[in-house]
């Protein structure tokens, strides 16, 4: 299918080298109107919900740069994903660095109108705290389920005396606002040094399945694709893939690393084995450029977004009868 058809394609790396043309996800065309898409890209700018060291606002910028690497075709699941949806990039937020309430509203109409126009997105952080606004605006009155990989549970309460939104309580408040179902919440790669013993006590209570790195690595990566399947099940689901899930040997830019992740290629066998959740969205978050200046994070992140985006792209086609 190409754009006659009414899809959207990279460009052409024997005409337009990876180092040339505009900056956007997946070297795709930028589009304005969600409309006119299925799945949408967009940059979520903004990290004034960071705990501890800032950067992420750049995230989204370079992740784009780095996305010029994506081919069309990934070589393992046979996924085209632009033959299967129509994809662009929808640019990013317009967010407000020095008023998180402003931007919050900014992000929840933004992605109300996404959702009502019938695309499904696909988001670059930013830091955590981002998703949640992102699940405020696809919030249609039933809870979705969470497929979370993470390094943090991002479920604690608050942060320096009472404040209740950063990028450690985004999950904590969708719950309490009903917008994520925890019995089908999984957090995969827990791990790091805790605050206290009972720092994942509202988690566990609300129902949340929390598996350590420990876990994981017992299972294997199929084994943690059977139990995200079993927890997920067949309702719709959001994937949210903070990079700090990974080892900093891998993604150090980031601003809370915690040593022991996974590996890129067991982040990327994990997510392939997730094929046929059906995703209504995803993102990820916490790619920190300015403290991996090689790039290689932003690099990771625009690979794990492809790797997402096949996903999603694959579950359109399935609904909309392309595959």
């Amino acid at each position: 299918m190409d754009q006659g058809q009414g899809f959207f394609e990279p460009l052409d790396v024997a005409a337009y080298p990876r180092f040339s043309g505009l900056p956007t996800f997946m070297r795709l065309p930028h589009v304005a109107d969600p409309a006119q898409l299925d799945i949408a890209l967009i940059g979520v700018p903004w990290d004034a919900g960071v705990t501890n060291r800032p950067g992420a606002r750049h995230g989204p910028r370079e992740i784009r740069n780095q996305s010029s690497l994506m081919r069309r075709v990934n070589h393992q699941t046979r996924v085209c994903p632009y033959e299967l949806a129509r994809i662009a990039d929808l640019g990013d937020v317009s967010v407000n660095p020095c008023d998180m309430d402003e931007t919050m509203d900014r992000v929840v109409d933004f992605y109300t109108a996404v959702r009502k126009a019938g695309a499904l997105p696909l988001s670059a952080g930013g830091d955590h705290m981002v998703t949640l606004p992102i699940l405020r605006g696809l919030f249609d009155g039933t809870p979705l389920g969470l497929v979370h990989f993470d390094a943090h549970s991002d479920t604690t309460d608050s942060y320096f005396g009472g404040t209740k939104l950063t990028h450690g309580t985004p999950f904590r408040r969708a719950i309490e606002e009903g917008l994520l179902d925890p019995a089908r919440m999984i957090q995969v790669g827990i791990r790091g040094s805790m605050f206290d013993l009972h720092d994942l006590d509202f988690a566990r209570d609300a129902g949340v399945r929390i598996m350590f790195i420990e876990e994981a690595f017992e299972l294997g990566t199929a084994g943690v694709v059977a139990e995200i399947r079993k927890v997920v099940g067949d309702a719709p689901c959001y994937l949210t893939f903070d990079i700090d899930c990974l080892d900093p040997a891998f993604a150090p830019g980031t601003g809370t690393p915690e040593i022991g992740g996974f590996t890129t290629a067991q982040a990327q066998q994990m997510l392939r084995g997730l094929r046929g959740l059906n995703l209504m969205g995803g993102d990820v978050v916490e790619v920190a450029p300015p403290f991996d200046p090689g790039g290689v994070t932003a690099l990771v992140g625009a690979t794990m977004m492809f790797e997402i985006l096949c996903l999603m792209a694959e579950a359109v086609g399935t609904r909309k009868g392309r595959v």
